[in-house]
């Protein structure tokens, strides 16, 4: 099981003192929070891709590009690589580029994103939006697979004789989550391939993920993978935490009434009702987290979300001080207790590795 944080990169307003940060602050701020990730024992930290305010994000490689060569052990990943918007050579390339540099602790999760004005900013249609992610995946998989590529679709000018450069290192590309919150295309397109799927868990009832996870289940096993109960899941979570429940509620609430995404809408209480955000003790956020294999299975990868809405990075870091302190050391024990013999791991650069000279 990895445990892990993401950040969407919103420049959000405090809304308890009214400063914004700028955008330079926010971007080292997202920085020192991957450190500090690898400080406090996560796995992994992962980054959107956002190209509009008030998101920073742009450049995902750029950023975990300089994170690798400042940590060691940290899992560098994705929370969304526009995989319809982006050219599937670039990606091929920047991402491997990316796997040579952090020695392989490289990952990343395909998604269509939330911004449909992207579309036609990078000349295409939205409407398009799945036969895109479909298409372009496929060739991003054979650039990173055949060393020499033909390729001819309806979406991008052909390719002929094509080398994507550098290769994968160890010849073994990296790791792919898909992502989606809505649509079984995406599902169905994880199960295809034997990917991971990753359900961002934050703003849906759970029954809405339960019905995505287990179509990916299914059609895993469907496709000859393994059961389904072996399929590679990966979660989001919403949390805030403080040693009182009551202090948290007290705490995040502006935070929560004004956040661009949910602000203005439900109320926190109804909102942490019908959502798995948890705003409460370290052990709320554990015991609603060891409810997320009742509902989803047995998976792989969960990931929070803290530092959205404007809270200063004070207050991120010290939420990471206590997942590390607190809640990560019991999730891995009560979640590796749980865990099937059969159950795989969540898969790394050495793992996919492994495997590939095991079948030489």
């Amino acid at each position: 099981m990895q445990f892990g944080i993401f950040t969407v990169g919103d420049v959000t307003t405090d809304p308890t003192t009214d400063r914004t940060p700028t955008e330079a602050e926010r971007i080292k701020a997202m920085v020192t929070l991957a450190l500090k990730s690898e400080e406090v024992g996560l796995d992994v930290f992962a980054t959107g891709e956002h190209h509009n305010p008030p998101f920073v994000p742009s450049s995902p490689t750029t950023m975990l590009g300089y994170i690798a060569a400042r940590t060691e052990r940290l899992i560098l990943s994705t929370a969304t690589t526009l995989i319809t918007t982006n050219d599937p050579v670039k990606i091929a390339e920047d991402y491997a580029m990316l796997q040579h540099l952090a020695d392989g602790r490289v990952d990343l999760m395909m998604g269509r994103g939330n911004t449909g004005p992207v579309y036609p900013w990078f000349g295409k249609d939205i409407r398009d939006g799945i036969d895109l992610a479909v298409e372009n995946y496929h060739l991003l998989r054979r650039l990173w697979r055949e060393d020499v590529v033909d390729w001819e679709g309806k979406h991008r000018t052909p390719l002929r004789s094509f080398t994507s450069t550098p290769r994968p290192l160890d010849g073994v590309p990296p790791f792919v989550w898909h992502g989606s919150i809505r649509s079984p295309e995406i599902a169905e397109q994880a199960a295809y391939y034997g990917d991971g799927f990753f359900a961002n868990n934050i703003f849906w009832p759970k029954e809405h993920y339960m019905r995505l996870i287990g179509l990916y289940r299914q059609r895993f096993e469907h496709y000859g993978h393994g059961s389904a109960d072996q399929a590679i899941v990966g979660l989001g979570g919403h949390i805030f935490m403080r040693k009182n429940s009551q202090d948290a509620v007290r705490e995040f609430r502006p935070y929560f009434d004004n956040a661009p995404v949910y602000g203005h809408g439900p109320s926190l209480e109804d909102f942490a009702e019908q959502t798995p955000l948890t705003v409460g003790s370290p052990q709320q956020v554990i015991d609603r987290t060891l409810t997320f294999r009742d509902s989803f299975g047995d998976y792989q990868r969960q990931l929070f979300l803290v530092d959205h809405a404007g809270l200063p990075l004070k207050t991120v870091l010290e939420q990471l001080d206590i997942l590390g302190e607190e809640v990560i050391p019991v999730l891995r024990k009560e979640f590796a207790a749980l865990m099937p013999a059969h159950v795989p791991p969540a898969p790394t650069h050495q793992s996919l590795l492994a495997a590939k000279d095991a079948v030489r």
